[in-house]
């Protein structure tokens, strides 16, 4: 158990520099960086964080589900 949690820890920490945008974020951020602005770096961030929501909801899930079925074997 100890080592799942730690590759889950090491896994959390560890990031990829991911740049997949929409076609119209690319047009917003190509014509940015011919006019010298830093938009690029800002969406990139904003899209990452929208795509980190969803899996924090689930591990909440996840963590409410087991800490139910823990108690309930433990009450038997």
């Amino acid at each position: 158990m100890k080592k799942v949690l730690l590759i889950i820890l090491v896994l959390s920490i560890i990031t990829i520099d991911a740049s997949a945008q929409c076609a119209m974020c690319g047009a917003v951020t190509e014509a940015a960086q011919k006019n010298g602005s830093d938009v690029a770096e800002g969406l990139n961030a904003g899209i990452l964080y929208l795509m980190g929501i969803p899996y924090l909801l689930l591990l909440g899930i996840g963590v409410l589900m087991f800490r139910k079925l823990n108690q309930n074997r433990s009450e038997s």
